[in-house]
């Protein structure tokens, strides 16, 4: 199999660092466009528990802050967030979210054996997903999201598309425990270590009938994206999600970005939940509010571009654009006496609530 895009030749480190340098001064800033008018049916709008993480808040706690504010769904992206994968014990967890009248999803993390930071806990990949598969059964999640790993895996032995192949396998090993069940998997881009065009040549090879999306436009800026463009392209596989709003702007050896609360950033907020609503209205739109603090994208140097190295320097114009028109944003520390705990706990949960009454102004 063959997970490379389907780019020309690619170019000469000197070349595209010099047509990037073209691109860059050339490009023109303005508005991102806007999607189609959304439909009229409801936006399920959801916790991504990785939002409240200095929390430290299991499954139950979860759920009951998501009735708290009043949302439609929880997502629990891996297993640590339960107490127990004991049956009786996620069921006991299913039937607190049914009272309460929301809807769960589930990951199951890393199925790649050769990423870096891959963990055996659960047995093998493929065990691993078969338990997944379980895990949503019992807990009504139609999806089981997984993934790679982060941008490292891009710079391993063999390079992303290695990774890609090995999750492929993976998916492949598992389908007839999924069909049975009724479940189909999630793949997430996830910390940069995949782009649009890589997942999309995962799901040519494992079947879209088996592997969607689980979608995080935040990592796509990473990987040198533009979010938005990016759900264009990946919106009609989509089946999770979860997001957040982003800045980027300019460095001496490339660009700096950061995530924020949506409203507080770049995205086209109006723009992007009417893709979502033509491409995948019955998805909750989960918030996984990460933010305060900033990250380098060094692309001008060759340790960087080494990890991307089908990439040409047209398929980052987008990009571009958001990082002339970026600009920093300032990191908020603790008060004089304040632990950090106490600080990443107010302000996580500051950032996730304003970023919900800011979708919910756009999507009421």
């Amino acid at each position: 199999m063959n997970f490379q895009t389907m780019n020309d030749a690619p170019l000469s480190r000197r070349d595209a660092l010099g047509r990037m340098s073209l691109i860059a001064g050339a490009v023109a800033t303005g508005t991102l466009s806007r999607a189609a008018a959304p439909s009229k049916s409801k936006t399920l709008i959801g916790l991504d528990g990785h939002s409240l993480r200095a929390m430290k808040w299991k499954s139950e706690q979860l759920i009951e802050y998501a009735a708290q504010q009043k949302l439609d769904a929880v997502l629990f992206n891996g297993f640590h967030y339960f107490e127990s994968l004991d049956p009786a014990h996620l069921r006991k967890v299913k039937a607190q979210a049914d009272r309460h009248g929301l809807a769960i999803r589930i990951g199951a993390g890393g199925i790649s054996v050769g990423a870096e930071k891959y963990r055996d806990d659960y047995g093998s990949p493929v065990e691993t997903l078969v338990k997944g598969i379980e895990v949503a059964t019992i807990l009504g999640s139609p999806t089981v999201n997984c993934r790679i790993g982060s941008i490292v895996d891009r710079y391993g032995e063999g390079g992303i598309e290695a990774r890609l192949e090995e999750v492929a396998d993976t998916m492949k090993a598992a389908r007839s425990r999924a069909e049975d069940a009724g479940v189909t998997f999630a793949f997430e881009n996830h910390a940069a270590d995949t782009r649009s065009d890589e997942i999309l040549a995962l799901i040519d090879e494992v079947g879209s009938d088996l592997c969607g999306v689980m979608l995080d436009p935040g990592n796509a800026l990473w990987s040198m994206e533009d979010p938005l463009e990016h759900l264009k392209v990946l919106g009609p596989h989509v089946r999770c999600m979860s997001i957040r709003d982003y800045t980027v702007w300019a460095a001496p050896d490339g660009a700096m970005f950061q995530w924020t609360a949506i409203g507080d950033g770049m995205m086209d907020v109006p723009a992007f939940t009417g893709l979502l609503r033509q491409h995948c209205p019955t998805v909750p739109l989960f918030v996984e509010s990460i933010s305060n603090s900033q990250r380098p994208l060094p692309f001008h140097t060759d340790e960087f571009w080494a990890g991307f190295p089908d990439v040409r320097a047209s398929d980052i114009i987008d990009f571009l654009k958001l990082v002339r028109q970026g600009r920093p944003i300032p990191v908020a520390q603790p008060k004089n006496g304040q632990s950090q705990r106490e600080f990443d706990q107010q302000h996580q949960r500051a950032e996730f609530e304003r970023s919900i009454r800011t979708l919910r102004a756009h999507v009421s």
